[in-house]
């Protein structure tokens, strides 16, 4: 078997420690079972709608800290006229 390229890319590298068969199989490009090409599909779609989610709470995050500072202002505002000083 001659490797594709004259190097081991960290992954490749990676991978054979997970599993030396692993490796093997998707270097002589072996088939693959037909159930697990939708299993992989369907991970694939469960990796991206929580990875969607989560970039959606991420990019509210500066709305977030902006009513958070508004609220702040108003409370400490409201202790100065409160207590005048």
């Amino acid at each position: 078997m001659e490797p594709a390229t004259p190097y081991a890319s960290a992954s490749d590298l990676a991978e054979y420690a997970y599993c030396e068969r692993a490796y093997y199989y998707r270097s002589i490009g072996a088939p693959v079972a037909a159930g697990s090409s939708a299993r992989s599909r369907a991970g694939q779609r469960d990796h991206a709608r929580r990875l969607g989610a989560e970039a959606r709470r991420e990019s509210r995050g500066a709305l977030y800290a902006g009513f958070l500072l508004l609220g702040l202002a108003a409370l400490v505002g409201g202790a100065l006229w409160i207590f005048r000083f």
